[in-house]
């Protein structure tokens, strides 16, 4: 028997099977399902699920929410961490533990969406590696890793997508209460520092970088990077090793 889920209200589940995409069979379902809808993928070794979100503003805008969702995932893995581990971002979407790559965030939106007008639906997929299976040794792949390598206890792909909810809706609340700088400083305090830097992300959600003492900004489009996850093998459609 399948192990239960308790989603807070107002989300909805949907459960797919090992073999299923969250993330696209979310973008499918989304037309009809509405806001709050969260596929699950119940697999062993992998966290993969995906939740609809039904934005108020324009499309051009709204990807934001990619950051919101990006807090939430990381915020649920801190929620388990041990002590010692550091949760960090490589921007925009790659999770790492001490270094280790075990996954990431996506996003997908209607391609006919007007980048002026709310777009119908977004969707935000994760997938976190939570086992390393046995044909995966981790010196093969040393900046590869899984949430068992890093002492995660027993917290599962279950334990991960519950407190992804969890922590989803507070950070939707503090955009809402705070306004989305609150959501963009706990974002970049998550990517690893550099001396003499200053970072800020956009009305569009790009990031900007700036030197100390220079006069030149330099732009990371978000939609560019978006295009294709940097964490997603292109050959084996997975977490790459």
């Amino acid at each position: 028997m399948a192990e239960p889920i308790q989603l807070p209200p107002p989300f909805t589940l949907v459960r797919l099977r090992e073999s299923g995409d969250a993330l696209a069979h979310a973008c499918r379902i989304a037309p009809e399902s509405g806001a709050g809808t969260l596929v699950y993928v119940g697999r062993f070794d992998l966290a993969e699920f995906a939740v609809v979100l039904e934005p108020a503003e324009p499309l051009t805008t709204a990807r934001r929410a990619f950051y919101a969702c990006m807090v939430a995932l990381t915020d649920a893995l801190r929620a388990y961490a041990p002590p010692t581990k550091e949760v960090a971002i490589d921007w925009p979407d790659a999770v790492r533990i001490d270094g280790g790559l075990v996954g990431g965030g996506r996003m997908g939106w209607p391609l006919s969406a007007d980048e002026d007008e709310p777009p119908a639906w977004l969707v935000f997929g994760a997938m976190i590696r939570t086992v390393a299976m046995a044909d995966h040794d981790s010196g093969v792949y040393p900046l590869a890793s899984a949430l068992d390598q890093e002492g995660f206890g027993e917290a599962g792909a279950v334990q991960v997508t519950e407190s992804f909810a969890r922590h989803l809706m507070r950070a939707i609340d503090s955009w809402q209460v705070d306004g989305f700088d609150s959501v963009a400083r706990e974002y970049l305090s998550r990517i690893p520092r550099e001396r003499q830097t200053l970072r800020r992300i956009d009305d569009c959600g790009d990031l900007l970088t700036r030197r100390t003492g220079s006069d030149t900004t330099e732009r990371a489009d978000l939609v560019k990077a978006l295009a294709w996850p940097s964490w997603l093998d292109p050959i084996l459609g997975g977490r790459k090793q």
